[in-house]
């Protein structure tokens, strides 16, 4: 998906608040994301970390969870912002899948520099939605 440079920006600078914010007092791994919603509203995440571990939820999913509780539903592009280009896990691959496997998966680094662009169907090869449920 070709995007125009102010959108990116902005997916870029939300990733950048969303990780200024994160919850991370085991790992100290910032992660912020921006979600695009197909109307242009932009909806943010961090990490947020827990002592029982499973309890941790990923930035991705942060900002799944709020843009699903405001009703959005069609999500074209997650810019996600990390220290080292990291991706998005399994679980947070899979539950994005859910609503757009086509999505975009844009990698930035604290720096605003774009380290790599995917969809999510490169990054989760063989996913399923509810079309694989009986």
């Amino acid at each position: 998906m070709m995007m125009i440079n102010e959108t990116l920006a902005a997916l870029v600078a939300k990733a950048a608040e969303g990780r200024s914010r994160a919850y991370i007092p085991y790992s100290h791994y910032a992660v912020g994301a921006a979600l695009l919603d197909e109307d242009g509203t932009i909806y943010t995440g961090c990490n947020v970390e827990n002592a029982s571990y499973g309890g941790t939820i990923c930035a991705e999913r942060t900002a799944l969870v709020k843009a699903v509780s405001e009703g959005a539903r069609r999500f074209t592009t997650i810019c996600v912002m990390t220290e080292n280009g990291g991706s998005p896990c399994g679980i947070c691959r899979q539950v994005l899948y859910e609503f757009n496997p086509d999505m975009s998966v844009i990698l930035a680094s604290p720096s605003g520099a774009i380290v790599k662009i995917y969809t999510l169907r490169d990054l989760l090869p063989d996913g399923f939605g509810a079309e694989k449920l009986p």
